[in-house]
């Protein structure tokens, strides 16, 4: 098997020059036509040192160039297509045409999902940096299909020793205002998502981990081009300047943001890159880059932390088990706690179960009123048990019990809102004194979805909380603020809240990484999306798409949104849901209406030949060869 793009391949001295002919549809979809690859093995001189030792060959950096090249050839933007892209082999879908790219060439060069999926993050991470990055964390389903098994990983940031349940709370016991609390180093969690990759990839992946990074380095070296969304992201969150090593990277010496079209050349970031490559994610939790990340959040003036050294070189990634739950003749898993995603979703269907979703149009009064009410009953469950089940025992047997669910649903109305929901009793939670907790969670996530030439797949979401996260930069990389995941106030009148904060405790989540699978077990679709705790109605909503309505990829993540957290149903401003708000308001609903801002990346396998699909709200495409 060889590098991409002429990198160094896995037999030490070989190199294999490949060729790509692209090129694009009418919509800017990126295409390979053709592929063509010549073998070099070396003779005895040309076989390297130790692989820590040796330096790098004319070949590669020429190879570093060529991919230069035609990575910065990608379009920062392009607009995703009214159908989705097919092909027959292999996919990834993600945020931004870079990182995209950068895993669709580990996919033609024969790696597996998760090796296309951790070079496309590391891209991911320079190029969308208020999304996700090797500042944050994140979780990620692994479909194994030789094996014929769902493998479930998570990266989520810890809380650092020195935290307590008082984290949040002002001097006179009261929640610190959000606006607050969410920046500086007081909301700085231990980053979690390179370990968790590198504990992936040692199980499951094929290409050289080193050689996963290349793209990221040739970027972040060579220079960007600041996409429209990123650059609307710094403009709308001036307070970034506030913050040094932030203003010096996307702000003018007069102040003024950088804009789009404008390049951006990040070397901390490729020198961070770098050093991942060779030592692995001890150089991000052991070495400089950790002492870094340290001294940019004890160092903060405003809002310091307590994150120290000995928080990163202890933190592990763990295996976790999947949530899995069948709908519709259909197996659908997700990910379990510390991530309420999974769970939830899995109750929003398990609800909807006696209810002919088919029959319905999609965005109709009735389709969003059922689903809304589905809803209603889910969250009040997620927000009275479910958080870190290493802390607390949360009851997810009980609360996707079909006995349970079935109970549950009795009180959905066909013809008239319920209102605001109260928790139920699933099995398992007697005795169980939890007061209901909802902490913020904004939309700064990103997902990326890949199938490879063998049928593995990949469902990944990866976050660093707030847009730019907590605005503290180390290395090149901005840090997450996912502390503020946790409720705020640790205890109310009904008893301590789950998803209080504890040191070394994981934060409640709703990331929602998801596969689908058909009767005989074979993979149907992967997909998730960013969004906060919305990710779960856009997922929810688009396999019910896939499934009821037998909508393809690209059509379900185009669907107007709507949201029902237990409480007001929110529809997508300026869409054809706002037309149905005043027959929602007659069934009972406090209706919403505001922008949605889900990012939603699929793959759905459709009579052999995989359909990819990117949300169009965003600048993701997808791309198969």
């Amino acid at each position: 098997m060889g590098r991409v793009m002429g990198f160094e391949p896995t037999t030490p001295g070989t190199t294999i020059r490949c060729s790509n002919q692209l090129s694009y549809t009418r919509r800017r979809r990126l295409h390979l036509v053709k592929r063509r690859c010549r073998v070099k093995r070396p003779g005895p001189a040309m076989r390297p040192t130790a692989v820590g030792q040796r330096r790098r060959s004319f070949a590669r950096l020429a190879a570093l160039v060529f991919f230069a090249l035609t990575v910065l050839s990608v379009p920062a933007a392009a607009p995703a297509a009214d159908t989705p892209v097919r092909t027959s082999h292999a996919m990834i879908a993600a945020a931004h045409p870079a990182a995209v790219e950068a895993g669709a060439r580990i996919l033609a060069a024969g790696g597996d999902a998760i090796d296309a999926a951790i070079a496309a993050q590391m891209v991911l991470g320079l190029v969308e940096p208020q999304s996700s990055g090797v500042g944050g964390g994140g979780f990620l389903l692994y479909y194994d299909t030789a094996r014929n098994t769902v493998e479930s990983y998570e990266g989520r940031e810890t809380a650092p020793a020195a935290t307590d349940e008082r984290l949040f709370l002002a001097a006179d016991g009261t929640p610190r205002p959000w606006p607050e609390a969410a920046v500086g180093g007081l909301p700085v969690g231990v980053p979690g998502v390179v370990r968790m990759l590198e504990r992936v990839h040692r199980a499951r992946g094929r290409t050289p981990w080193a050689h996963l990074f290349d793209p990221a380095v040739v970027l972040a070296e060579r220079g960007f081009t600041i996409s429209p969304r990123l650059a609307h992201m710094i403009e709308k969150n001036p307070d970034l300047a506030r913050f040094p090593n932030a203003r010096g990277y996307l702000f003018h010496p007069d102040g003024s943001p950088k804009r789009a079209g404008e390049t951006l050349v990040n070397p901390a970031y490729a020198e961070t890159m770098r050093a991942i490559a060779r030592e692995g994610a001890d150089a991000l939790h052991e070495g400089w880059i950790a002492a870094e990340i340290v001294a940019a959040v004890q160092g903060d003036p405003v809002n310091p932390g307590a994150l120290a050294l000995t928080d990163l070189a202890g933190y592990r990634a763990k295996v976790r088990p999947p949530v899995c739950g069948d709908y519709r003749h259909h197996r659908v898993c997700s990910m379990g706690p510390p991530s309420s995603g999974g769970v939830t979703l899995l109750q929003i269907l398990g609800l909807l179960e006696r209810f002919d979703l088919s029959a319905l149009t999609p965005g109709s009064v009735e389709a969003v009123h059922l689903i809304s009410e589905a809803s209603r009953l889910a969250f009040a469950d997620r927000n009275r048990y479910l958080a870190d089940t290493d802390f607390v025992r949360v009851p997810v047997a009980g609360m996707l019990d079909p006995d349970y669910l079935r109970r549950r649903a009795g009180p959905i109305d066909s013809d008239r809102a319920m209102g605001e929901a109260a928790p139920g009793a699933p099995p398992g939670s007697d005795g169980l004194a939890r007061a209901d907790a909802a902490a913020p969670e904004f939309a700064s996530t990103s997902h990326l979805s890949v199938v490879d030439a063998r049928g593995n797949a990949v469902s990944f979401t990866t976050s660093v909380e707030r847009a730019f996260g907590s605005r503290l930069m180390a290395a090149g990389f901005f840090l997450n603020n996912q502390l503020t995941d946790f409720s705020f106030a640790p205890t109310s009148e009904h008893g301590p809240v789950a998803n209080r904060v504890q040191p070394g405790k994981r934060p409640r989540s709703s990331m929602t990484p998801t596969l689908i699978f058909d009767e005989a077990g074979r993979l149907v679709a992967t997909l998730g999306s960013p969004g906060g705790s919305s990710i779960i109605g856009f997922v929810a909503q688009s396999v019910i798409a896939l499934l009821d309505w037998g909508l393809d990829a690209q059509a379900a993540l185009s669907l107007p949104r709507h949201v029902n957290r237990n409480g007001a149903t929110e529809l997508e401003a300026g869409t054809d849901l706002e037309r149905i708000a005043p027959a929602l308001e007659a069934l009972g609903h406090e209706v919403r209406i505001r922008p949605m801002v889900s990012g939603l990346h699929a793959i759905h396998r459709v009579d052999g030949v995989l359909e990819g699909g990117a949300d169009p709200r965003r600048e993701g495409i997808a791309l198969g060869h």
